[in-house]
């Protein structure tokens, strides 16, 4: 039996196509669908909602900018189920913040309530493989170890927390602490005359912060890890503000979207920061 479309209410009136969009929606969550999964064929879907070959296309579509579904031609073509990657939502919530007064203040008075949680969180979850690719990150980001380019290393003061997201079991507080890290990545800035010599010295006392937190964490000794990340907050906070640094007010585009994996337990020893275009050598994020 079709599917009848859901009665229009309020003043606006969705069009046809997101109707079916929202169709689809309802669909993937009854069916349990998952991400690699394969919506039914294009002219089920005409049958099952009572609409023209256009307007499924249109809905799938609308879907596939959303980030929830990849769409393939061919024989064996159509819809497949995606996950929708964590730069694609920041491009959605920077469109938003883009129009608020968002400050350096602002992102770091919420890291510094919420990081610390969280990586006390992973503590009971952290595996060996956890363990190297934290080890790892310390190596490439500490300026008297490393020999990549400073604003590699401070990529990598941001991946050291993001492997540490990757453990934590709450998948809420995993989400909101990995966009802020990707935020930091992509969006902070500082002043041109912020001396070599300020950021080296900021990457020696990030690393020595990670080194402290990563031997509470071998030790499973959560409180520490929460007390420890808390000061390791509090001290970036306090260094970012005093190289000036700053959110650049512009968009973020599809083709500066470079966010690396986080650790996994195939990929955990083997992570490691990756050179930026040279369009963004000014860039220089932070943790």
């Amino acid at each position: 039996m079709a599917r009848t479309m859901p009665e229009q209410r309020g003043i606006k009136q969705l069009k046809r196509s997101d109707l079916v969009a929202e169709e689809i929606k309802r669909l993937i969550t009854e069916r349990n669908l998952n991400p690699g999964d394969k919506l039914p064929r294009e002219i089920e879907l005409q049958q099952q909602f009572e609409v023209s070959k256009g307007t499924i296309r249109e809905a799938l579509k609308s879907l596939e900018v959303q980030g929830l579904v990849k769409i393939s031609t061919g024989p064996s073509g159509g819809g497949t189920i995606a996950e929708v990657p964590l730069n694609r939502t920041l491009q959605f919530m920077q469109n938003y913040l883009f129009f608020q007064d968002v400050t350096i203040d602002h992102i770091y008075t919420v890291r510094q309530m919420l990081e610390p949680e969280l990586a006390a969180s992973a503590v009971p979850h952290l595996t060996e493989e956890h363990f190297h690719a934290l080890e790892h990150s310390i190596s490439c980001c500490d300026p008297t170890q490393s020999a990549e380019d400073l604003l590699s290393q401070r990529r990598e003061d941001v991946h050291f927390h993001d492997i540490l997201a990757a453990a934590s079991p709450n998948p809420f507080l995993r989400f909101t602490c990995e966009i802020i890290n990707e935020m930091i990545r992509e969006l902070i800035v500082y002043g041109n005359r912020t001396p070599l010599s300020e950021h080296r010295r900021f990457g020696e006392v990030n690393a020595d912060f990670h080194r402290d937190i990563l031997n509470a964490a071998r030790a499973r000794d959560a409180d520490e890890v929460r007390r420890l990340m808390s000061e390791h907050m509090r001290d970036a906070a306090a260094s970012v503000k005093r190289m000036k640094g700053r959110i650049q007010g512009r968009l973020i585009l599809d083709t500066e979207a470079t966010r690396r994996p986080v650790a996994t337990k195939k990929s955990a020893g083997t992570a490691r920061a990756k050179p930026l275009p040279s369009t963004t050598t000014r860039k220089k994020p932070t943790p």
